[in-house]
């Protein structure tokens, strides 16, 4: 279900012609035009190979970050900033492959294109196609009575069964409510009308991205158990890409290790206990942000989980460690706890072990997010940051419970996108 698309036919259709019309301009401008401005340049109007090829590639790499776009979208989120991850992606996607090829490309016509598209689509998707705020009408009684504050909807409240309804988009109501005869009439109206109606907590899950879970059932997060074969890809997947990172990333992580070392006095890797999948405690690595506990004061049992805790400023962070945390830099040698099967590159984050014994006392089914591995980073991470207090853990659970609920490479790929834009500009990072 999507509600971005839960209106009438008659606006169905109309959005339907907008994103229609948004591929085949934005296919001209950022594919043809480039093509057609490059020829006349540089060839006098005759397409050259190199030039044909180009435009060709960007084609695809239009459509491609396009039909990701669509499927991305699924997701709450600033729609024009998943279009922006999705072209980017494509266009990456489009450089690799053609080096991989050997083909001869031009890259003043590819970057043109590249420039175009990430200016045309993501423009003309707020001016056009995400301009209409969502309008639904909410049913009282049981989760209806209070709807979350989401941006570009707009809930109004049906007071009556008589009230007009020819202005919603759709009709939200708690299907497990008894409501009264005359309600219930009244909601099989609005299905047999053809006006959507949707179960009030499946469209706040969709609209905010949270999951609130109360008891759990196959009803409250569709099945117990993650679909197993995804898992079992996922973590060959997670293997081969972490052992091929590091590799790579050796120089690099030496460099870190002698400026850590000159910067504060203590080890360079920070290993502490977490509690991975199914519960199962395991020693995570980091680069060491901090100063070691041992010269620091003495902390007593009883306040070892506010210890565990990491504010912002934190008077316990280095110099240089307030740089690599801004960057999430201090994560990479996280990669060996993911080629030891240990954490995926995307999941709920281990907490440490105090920690996670602290919140499962006062918060229930806190533990059922120990059904998936592990993640560099996750869509709570994405969402919201870094989090210390109970009620900030408890959103921050309903986020996990979310990614676990909608669990998919769909889901998997729009985080690690949004991950890849937190590192590189640090924004968002807590």
């Amino acid at each position: 279900m999507n509600l971005n698309y839960a209106k009438p036919s008659g606006w169905r259709a109309s959005r339907s012609r907008s994103i229609l019309m948004q591929y085949v301009f934005g296919l001209a401008l950022a594919a043809a035009v480039p093509l057609f401005i490059f020829v006349y340049l540089l060839n006098a109007g005759r397409i050259a190979n190199i030039q044909g090829i180009s435009a060709l590639g960007c084609a695809a790499a239009i459509t491609m970050g396009f039909i990701s776009f669509q499927k991305l979208h699924l997701f709450p989120g600033s729609s024009s900033g998943y279009m922006l991850m999705s072209l980017t992606a494509a266009y990456a996607a489009l450089a690799i492959v053609m080096l991989l090829l050997r083909l001869d490309y031009s890259r003043p016509q590819l970057v043109t294109s590249y420039v175009v598209a990430i200016m045309f689509f993501p423009l003309y998707q707020m001016a056009f196609v995400d301009r209409q705020r969502l309008r639904l009408g909410i049913v009282p009684g049981g989760r209806g009575e209070r709807a979350p504050e989401v941006r570009h909807v707009v809930w109004r409240r049906l007071h009556s069964v008589n009230e007009p309804t020819s202005d919603f988009d759709a009709i939200v109501v708690d299907l497990r409510h008894d409501h009264s005869p005359t309600w219930s009439s009244r909601i099989a109206d609005f299905a047999l009308a053809g006006v959507p109606v949707y179960h009030a907590p499946d469209a706040f899950e969709l609209l905010t991205g949270r999951v609130e879970v109360h008891h759990l059932s196959e009803n409250t997060l569709g099945s117990l158990n993650p679909n197993a074969l995804y898992l079992r890809i996922k973590s060959l997947v997670d293997r081969a890409g972490a052992l091929v990172l590091l590799v790579l990333l050796l120089p690099f992580l030496v460099v870190l290790a002698i400026a850590i070392k000159r910067d504060s006095p203590g080890p360079v890797i920070f290993t502490q206990t977490r509690i991975g999948q199914r519960a199962r405690p395991f020693r995570i690595f980091k680069l060491r942000t901090m100063i070691p506990a041992h010269l620091m004061p003495v902390v007593q049992d009883d306040e070892a989980h506010r210890h565990s805790i990491t504010t912002d400023d934190d008077p316990r962070i280095t110099r240089l460690g307030r740089v690599l945390r801004r960057y999430r830099i201090d994560e990479l040698p996280q990669l060996l706890n993911i080629l030891l099967g240990d954490m995926s590159f995307v999941g709920p984050r281990p907490e440490a072990h105090s920690l996670t014994e602290w919140y499962e006392r006062e918060i229930p089914f806190y533990h059922y997010r120990h059904i998936i591995k592990p993640g560099l980073t996750g869509w709570a991470q994405v969402n919201q940051g870094h989090v210390a207090e109970i009620h900030d853990v408890r959103d921050k659970l309903y986020l996990d419970f979310y990614y676990v609920k909608y669990f998919s490479l769909w889901l998997d790929v729009l985080i690690t996108l949004r991950t890849g834009l937190i590192v590189m500009t640090g924004f968002g990072a807590k």
